[in-house]
């Protein structure tokens, strides 16, 4: 696969992704992993086996750990994310295909346009380019 193609963008912008949640979120590492977890449960967004430890959390954050991070821990810090008043934003182009495509992976939707328009409105800008990438890849059934 090539080192510049939309999954692989992805998986390099796991890692800030959960950097932000384990930034912003409210808590000590462990507070937090155990909050991810417990989300991931109850929003349906995963079955976590076990609650990951604090220090696992900041190994995911760092650079490179994306082929480790599993999937309900990067579609829950997104769905926590997406939700926080502070209106956070992801910070790269790596992230950003990082946050769409989790986007799309933790809702349903018929159409590109309307998993555009579901999107806050401080995340349409930044995510138009990458939502639509992750479309096509969604089409190419890489996201199932």
């Amino acid at each position: 696969m090539p080192q510049d193609g939309f999954y692989a963008k992805v998986r390099r912008g796991l890692p800030p992704l959960i950097g932000q949640w384990q930034a912003l979120g409210q808590g000590d590492a462990d507070r937090l992993a155990l909050i991810l977890a417990e989300t991931a449960r109850v929003a349906k967004l995963g079955q976590p086996e076990t609650t990951p430890s604090g220090a696992t959390l900041a190994a995911w954050a760092e650079p490179g750990a994306g082929d480790e991070i599993p999937l309900w821990a990067a579609r829950t810090a997104a769905f926590l994310l997406v939700q926080m008043p502070a209106r956070p934003l992801p910070k790269s182009d790596d992230e950003c295909c990082a946050w769409a495509y989790c986007w799309l992976r933790n809702r349903d939707f018929s159409d590109h346009e309307s998993a555009e328009a579901a999107l806050p409105g401080h995340l349409r800008g930044p995510l138009a380019l990458p939502l639509k990438a992750a479309w096509l890849d969604r089409q190419g059934l890489r996201l199932i």
